[in-house]
């Protein structure tokens, strides 16, 4: 009889290089192993978990909704894809919202409208997208284009013409490519996730906003990893004064079920009709009553909570023997180890009780840091020892 692990690697395609580690069950900011080992979790998968595992208020509310209706199509009118949309337009002054499975998905429907946008408001010719180098957007054809890591195109060209790239924080950057192309849209992580935990500065974030207004270009900010409290903050724009025209999130406001949200501000707003865009899932009434239950308990308490935890982070982090810098927003964090490989860190606190992971490419990987935003304050600072010691 096959192990799980074995199983595994015959019947699933493989794309993932996974750990050695089968987790089969967790509570909240502990995971355990088969083998009945317990992990302090660090990465929340990939940020998805913003409660940890099983919080009990969102099982509850996911459960109580799978009794009444799982899934229906979009043709018919549901109570929590209703009540989540209303929630995130009165939390962020957005005007309507358009529900899909993943951040991938989301921007991809981000990217459809800032192109029907420019067809529409500026001419057949206005098309181009700039993104940032080093910015990650998701998988499918438009947003792996739009992603700024140049390893994610290899071997997928032809890639989707119109996107051009330009250096984040180095606003001149994106002038040039404002003055070589028609625009349609900029699109923005206020902190790169895949790409190293990098912080949008506020001069960028300025300069970002005065060519967008300037010149009738979008400004679409990619919240996928960064929002819903992550960085202590509902959305992170909020903390760079940023005022975007199309807001993209996932992972962490579905509690560690799929969910994508596309937020389109009045500017965007109407650009896409029926018929435009669509997913058979989005806005399945399960999904939405999990993100409900994350959404409704991230009042302002919460995220000071998040700002409170982060700077014991920053804290107990910098200075530390192998430590060259520390990045990173609320519980957004990258560390720039000075000492040994991240890939080798991380697997050390694996084999110590930490799940961590990486950022970035090649030489230049920091260790990533996405604990629960529930992770106590005993459960953070043991896992921040077991890092520290690690690092060194």
């Amino acid at each position: 009889m096959l192990s799980i692990k074995e199983k595994d690697n015959k019947y699933i395609t493989g794309t993932y290089n996974r750990f050695p580690v089968v987790i089969t069950h967790g509570k909240g900011a502990i995971a355990y192993g088969e083998d009945g080992k317990e992990y302090i979790d660090m990465e929340s998968g990939y940020g998805t978990n913003s409660f940890g595992f099983c919080d009990d208020e969102w099982l509850a509310a996911v459960t109580a909704q799978l009794q009444k209706v799982q899934h229906t199509s979009n043709l018919y009118y549901t109570e929590p894809a209703a009540d989540l949309a209303e929630m995130l337009c009165q939390r962020t002054g957005m005007k309507t919202a358009f529900f899909a499975n993943s951040g991938g998905e989301a921007n991809e429907c981000a990217l459809k409208a800032a192109r029907k946008y420019g067809h529409t408001h500026k001419g057949d010719d206005c098309y181009t997208i700039i993104s940032m180098k080093n910015s990650f957007h998701g998988r499918g054809f438009g947003a792996v284009t739009a992603t700024g890591i140049e390893s994610d195109h290899r071997g997928f060209e032809p890639l989707v013409p119109g996107f051009v790239y330009a250096d984040f924080n180095d606003i001149d950057s994106v002038k040039q490519l404002v003055s070589d192309n028609k625009t349609a849209a900029i699109i923005v992580e206020c902190v790169q996730g895949e790409g190293g935990v990098n912080v949008m500065t506020p001069e960028f974030a300025a300069g970002l906003q005065k060519i967008c207004s300037d010149n009738d270009i979008l400004l679409i900010c990619d919240e996928v990893q960064c929002g819903n409290g992550r960085t202590g903050t509902l959305y992170a724009y909020e903390q760079l004064g940023l005022h975007p025209d199309i807001v993209t999130t996932a992972k962490g406001i579905g509690g560690g079920l799929p969910i994508g949200v596309c937020m389109f501000g009045e500017k965007a707003d109407g650009t896409l009709v029926p018929g435009d865009h669509g997913t058979t899932f989005g806005g399945n009434p399960v999904a939405c009553a999990g993100a409900i239950s994350i959404l409704s308990r991230m009042d302002e308490v919460f995220l000071a909570d998040v700002r409170r935890k982060s700077k014991i982070v920053f804290d107990a982090l910098e200075g530390t023997p192998g430590v060259a810098r520390v990045d990173g927003l609320g519980l957004m964090i990258g560390i720039v180890p000075s000492e040994k490989p991240a890939g080798e860190i991380v697997n050390e606190c694996l084999e110590k009780g930490v799940l961590c992971i990486t950022a970035g490419s090649g030489g230049s990987q920091k260790v990533r840091l996405l604990p629960p935003l529930t992770i106590t304050d005993e459960q953070l600072v043991k896992a921040l020892e077991i890092i520290r010691s690690c690092l060194a």
